[in-house]
Parts: C-alpha cells; sequence; structure tokens
C-alpha cells in the first residue's frame, strides 16, 4: 500500500513539475521571440538594428518630463528595418511578426493607410502593460519598434492614439543619425 501512494505522490510531483515548467517557459516567451526575430534578422542585408543601451535609455528619458515618465522603467528598446527584396520575403516577414503578437499580444491600435500599416500590440501582466512592438510596413521596406518595461495601459493607449509612438522612434533614431522612411503622411 505504501508503494501504490509513494508512485502516485511521485507522479503527481513530476506532473506539477511539467506544469510549472511549461509556464515559466510560456512567460518567456514573447521576449525570447522577439529576440529570436531581432538575431535572426539584424545580420540580412540593408538591415538597420539598434539596441539601445542602458545609457542611451538615460539621456532619452531627460528629452522632456513627459519622455521621462513614460520611459522610466524601460529594461530594453530594439529597432529594426529590414527591406525585403521579394513579396515572398516580406510575406514571410509578415508572418513571423503575426506569429510573434497572435498569442500573447492584443492589438490597440492599427493604421492602414495604403501602402502603409502601421500596427501598435502590447502585452499585458494584470493592470501593466510589459511589452511594445510597434510594426510597420511599405512597398520594400518594414520596421519593428520594441520596448520591453512597466508602461500604464492609458499612456500608451494615448501614445498609440496621438502618434507618440512615431515620435519616440523618431527621437531614437535621430540619436543614432537613422533617418526612418516609412511615414503615415
Amino acid at each position: 500500500m505504501f508503494c501504490i501512494l509513494a508512485i502516485i505522490h511521485l507522479f503527481s510531483m513530476k506532473k506539477l513539475a511539467l506544469i510549472m515548467a511549461v509556464v515559466f517557459l510560456t512567460s518567456c516567451g514573447s521576449y525570447n521571440s522577439m529576440n529570436t526575430f531581432y538575431n535572426q534578422h539584424k545580420n540580412d542585408a540593408n538591415v538597420t538594428a539598434v539596441r539601445v543601451p542602458q545609457f542611451m535609455l538615460s539621456l532619452l528619458r531627460n528629452t522632456s518630463p513627459e519622455m521621462n515618465s513614460f520611459m522610466g522603467n524601460v529594461q530594453d528598446i530594439r529597432y529594426i528595418q529590414l527591406h525585403p527584396k521579394t513579396e515572398v520575403e516580406s510575406n514571410s516577414i509578415n508572418t513571423q511578426i503575426n506569429n510573434l503578437t497572435t498569442n500573447n499580444f492584443v492589438e490597440v491600435f492599427r493604421k492602414n493607410e495604403d501602402p502603409v500599416r502601421t500596427l501598435v500590440s502590447v502585452r499585458e501582466n494584470r493592470d501593466v502593460v510589459r511589452e511594445i512592438m510597434i510594426y510597420k510596413t511599405a512597398p520594400n521596406t518594414s520596421s519593428v519598434f520594441y520596448m520591453n518595461g512597466n508602461f500604464n495601459p492609458n499612456t500608451v493607449r494615448r501614445y498609440a492614439k496621438d502618434g507618440n509612438f512615431d515620435k519616440l522612434s523618431n527621437t531614437l533614431l535621430q540619436q543614432y543619425k537613422i533617418q526612418e522612411p516609412i511615414t503615415n503622411q
């Protein structure tokens, strides 16, 4: 009888360990997916890739009080601009972004002005936005602006509605003397 109880207990412990491992891996999934996407494409031909170091985050925070409020808890900023040469490459990038955002992200803003399309998606953790991804496509150009941190959902919604993410990405790109060719104007 004792052996049967020990086997049942062991089985339950293994099941619990498996469940905990799955929860842990899925909680890290979106960051690792963005990390994978970024690392997969940063060495492609005609790609501009920027990962903002911590000292640059400090500089960005000091550009204005509002920026400091928004950027106060940012841990990671990445920007990547891709230039797919064929429609197949473009569709592949679109599919990869859709796979990144479909499961863990919520679409908060979409603007489709042919030929330019803008998508703002966020990943939430209770009442805090943890990740923001802005994906833009235009003929022959796609870009992803990604931020990881703790953000107020109301501020994120306002930034998306007012076009402040464009201003933020342009400020970042100006720091690196990069020009964003995609506009919605």
